[in-house]
Protein backbone atom coordinates (compact mmCIF):
# COMPACT_ATOMS: atom_id res chain seq x y z
CA UNK A 1 0.00 0.00 0.00
CA UNK A 2 1.23 3.18 -0.51
CA UNK A 3 1.50 6.13 2.09
CA UNK A 4 2.77 9.61 2.45
CA UNK A 5 6.12 10.33 3.18
CA UNK A 6 7.78 13.48 3.62
CA UNK A 7 11.78 14.59 5.33
CA UNK A 8 12.32 17.31 8.16
CA UNK A 9 14.02 18.44 10.87
CA UNK A 10 11.66 17.80 13.84
CA UNK A 11 12.36 20.43 16.53
CA UNK A 12 13.10 19.41 19.97
CA UNK A 13 10.50 18.17 22.46
CA UNK A 14 10.59 21.96 24.43
CA UNK A 15 10.59 24.31 21.29
CA UNK A 16 7.33 21.84 20.11
CA UNK A 17 5.35 22.47 22.95
CA UNK A 18 5.92 26.00 22.64
CA UNK A 19 4.87 25.60 19.35
CA UNK A 20 1.81 23.65 19.84
CA UNK A 21 0.04 26.15 22.24
CA UNK A 22 0.07 28.33 19.36
CA UNK A 23 -1.06 25.62 17.30
CA UNK A 24 -4.01 24.88 20.11
CA UNK A 25 -4.88 28.66 20.12
CA UNK A 26 -5.72 29.05 16.03
CA UNK A 27 -7.81 25.78 16.72
CA UNK A 28 -9.94 27.16 19.43
CA UNK A 29 -9.56 30.83 17.82
CA UNK A 30 -10.16 30.06 14.33
CA UNK A 31 -10.78 26.08 13.28
CA UNK A 32 -7.62 25.34 12.03
CA UNK A 33 -6.31 21.93 12.42
CA UNK A 34 -3.43 20.77 9.52
CA UNK A 35 -0.91 22.16 11.21
CA UNK A 36 -1.82 20.40 14.45
CA UNK A 37 -1.07 17.13 12.69
CA UNK A 38 2.33 17.03 12.88
CA UNK A 39 5.46 18.06 15.00
CA UNK A 40 7.39 21.52 15.13
CA UNK A 41 9.26 21.12 12.00
CA UNK A 42 11.32 22.23 9.06
CA UNK A 43 10.14 20.87 6.05
CA UNK A 44 13.61 19.40 4.02
CA UNK A 45 11.52 17.15 1.27
CA UNK A 46 8.07 17.67 0.94
CA UNK A 47 5.14 15.06 0.90
CA UNK A 48 5.67 12.27 -1.74
CA UNK A 49 4.19 8.74 -2.22
CA UNK A 50 6.24 5.71 -1.36
CA UNK A 51 4.76 1.80 -1.31
CA UNK A 52 5.41 0.86 2.15
CA UNK A 53 7.24 -1.84 1.42
CA UNK A 54 10.12 0.44 0.06
CA UNK A 55 10.00 2.38 3.16
CA UNK A 56 12.96 0.01 4.51
CA UNK A 57 15.10 1.76 1.50
CA UNK A 58 14.65 5.38 2.64
CA UNK A 59 15.23 4.74 5.41
CA UNK A 60 18.82 3.45 4.58
CA UNK A 61 18.90 6.13 1.61
CA UNK A 62 18.37 8.86 4.68
CA UNK A 63 20.86 6.83 7.08
CA UNK A 64 23.54 6.86 4.31
CA UNK A 65 23.17 10.71 3.34
CA UNK A 66 23.49 11.49 7.20
CA UNK A 67 26.23 9.82 8.29
CA UNK A 68 28.74 12.21 6.55
CA UNK A 69 27.00 15.08 7.75
CA UNK A 70 27.91 17.98 10.76
CA UNK A 71 25.30 19.06 13.17
CA UNK A 72 24.36 22.84 12.88
CA UNK A 73 22.44 25.54 14.00
CA UNK A 74 18.71 26.53 13.53
CA UNK A 75 17.74 29.97 15.23
CA UNK A 76 14.03 31.02 15.14
CA UNK A 77 12.74 33.95 15.34
CA UNK A 78 9.25 36.37 15.51
CA UNK A 79 6.42 35.17 13.06
CA UNK A 80 5.87 35.81 9.48
CA UNK A 81 3.30 34.67 6.84
CA UNK A 82 2.48 32.68 3.63
CA UNK A 83 -0.27 35.37 3.00
CA UNK A 84 -3.63 34.63 2.86
CA UNK A 85 -3.58 31.25 4.61
CA UNK A 86 -0.33 30.29 6.56
CA UNK A 87 1.14 31.40 9.60
CA UNK A 88 4.63 30.61 11.07
CA UNK A 89 7.69 30.75 13.50
CA UNK A 90 10.54 32.50 11.01
CA UNK A 91 13.79 30.39 10.62
CA UNK A 92 16.60 32.75 10.36
CA UNK A 93 18.55 32.61 6.75
CA UNK A 94 21.14 29.49 7.27
CA UNK A 95 23.03 28.07 4.26
CA UNK A 96 24.01 24.93 6.21
CA UNK A 97 20.04 24.21 5.81
CA UNK A 98 19.95 25.30 2.60
CA UNK A 99 22.74 23.28 1.37
CA UNK A 100 21.38 20.12 3.36
CA UNK A 101 18.27 20.21 1.26
CA UNK A 102 19.99 20.46 -2.06
CA UNK A 103 22.11 18.05 -1.45
CA UNK A 104 19.33 15.65 0.39
CA UNK A 105 17.20 16.31 -2.87
CA UNK A 106 19.98 15.93 -5.27
CA UNK A 107 21.05 12.68 -3.30
CA UNK A 108 17.48 11.17 -3.36
CA UNK A 109 16.72 12.25 -6.84
CA UNK A 110 19.70 10.59 -8.19
CA UNK A 111 18.99 7.35 -6.10
CA UNK A 112 15.87 7.17 -8.83
CA UNK A 113 13.91 4.67 -5.93
CA UNK A 114 11.97 7.93 -4.78
CA UNK A 115 8.93 9.31 -6.03
CA UNK A 116 10.95 13.15 -5.40
CA UNK A 117 11.33 15.29 -8.33
CA UNK A 118 13.27 18.71 -8.42
CA UNK A 119 11.69 21.86 -5.98
CA UNK A 120 11.23 24.67 -8.30
CA UNK A 121 10.81 27.08 -5.48
CA UNK A 122 13.36 27.92 -3.44
CA UNK A 123 13.35 26.76 -0.14
CA UNK A 124 12.10 29.20 2.94
CA UNK A 125 12.11 27.23 5.98
CA UNK A 126 9.61 27.91 8.38
CA UNK A 127 7.35 25.99 11.29
CA UNK A 128 3.98 26.43 10.45
CA UNK A 129 1.35 27.48 13.27
CA UNK A 130 -1.46 27.74 10.67
CA UNK A 131 -1.49 26.78 7.12
CA UNK A 132 -4.45 25.45 4.25
CA UNK A 133 -7.06 25.62 6.84
CA UNK A 134 -6.89 29.23 7.79
CA UNK A 135 -9.69 30.87 5.74
CA UNK A 136 -8.74 33.77 3.81
CA UNK A 137 -11.41 35.81 5.65
CA UNK A 138 -9.91 35.14 9.27
CA UNK A 139 -6.00 35.64 7.92
CA UNK A 140 -6.32 39.25 9.05
CA UNK A 141 -7.75 38.86 12.69
CA UNK A 142 -5.23 35.86 13.21
CA UNK A 143 -2.07 37.35 11.63
CA UNK A 144 -2.93 40.67 13.91
CA UNK A 145 -2.29 38.37 17.27
CA UNK A 146 1.47 37.40 15.87
CA UNK A 147 2.83 40.26 13.44
CA UNK A 148 4.38 41.90 16.59
CA UNK A 149 4.41 38.97 18.62
CA UNK A 150 8.09 38.14 19.56
CA UNK A 151 9.70 34.77 20.24
CA UNK A 152 13.48 33.54 19.77
CA UNK A 153 14.39 29.81 20.06
CA UNK A 154 17.40 27.62 18.70
CA UNK A 155 18.33 24.42 18.66
CA UNK A 156 20.84 22.06 17.29
CA UNK A 157 20.23 20.28 14.11
CA UNK A 158 21.50 16.73 14.89
CA UNK A 159 20.20 14.58 12.18
CA UNK A 160 17.02 14.58 9.59
CA UNK A 161 13.62 12.88 9.98
CA UNK A 162 10.99 10.62 7.77
CA UNK A 163 7.71 11.01 8.93
CA UNK A 164 4.86 8.50 7.49
CA UNK A 165 1.06 9.97 7.28
CA UNK A 166 -1.13 7.49 9.28
CA UNK A 167 -4.31 8.76 7.55
CA UNK A 168 -4.66 11.18 10.41
CA UNK A 169 -1.79 12.70 10.98
CA UNK A 170 1.94 12.87 10.55
CA UNK A 171 4.15 10.39 12.56
CA UNK A 172 8.22 10.09 12.99
CA UNK A 173 9.02 6.66 11.56
CA UNK A 174 12.68 7.31 11.62
CA UNK A 175 15.44 9.76 12.95
CA UNK A 176 19.07 9.21 11.33
CA UNK A 177 21.47 11.08 13.30
CA UNK A 178 23.96 13.10 11.67
CA UNK A 179 27.41 11.38 12.08
CA UNK A 180 29.48 14.71 13.42
CA UNK A 181 29.17 16.63 16.80
CA UNK A 182 28.08 20.28 15.93
CA UNK A 183 31.12 22.30 15.85
CA UNK A 184 30.79 26.22 16.95
CA UNK A 185 31.85 28.79 14.44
Amino acid sequence: MSRMYFIAIVAPEDINTTILKWKQMMKERFGCVVALRSPAHITLIPPFWLDENEEHHLKNATAEFSQSRAGFEIRLKDFAAFKPRVIYVDVMPNQELQSLHAQLEEFLILKKQFSISKDERPLHPHVSIATRDLHKKAFQEAWEIFKEKKYESSWIASGISILKHDQKKWDVIFTSHFANDFVPS
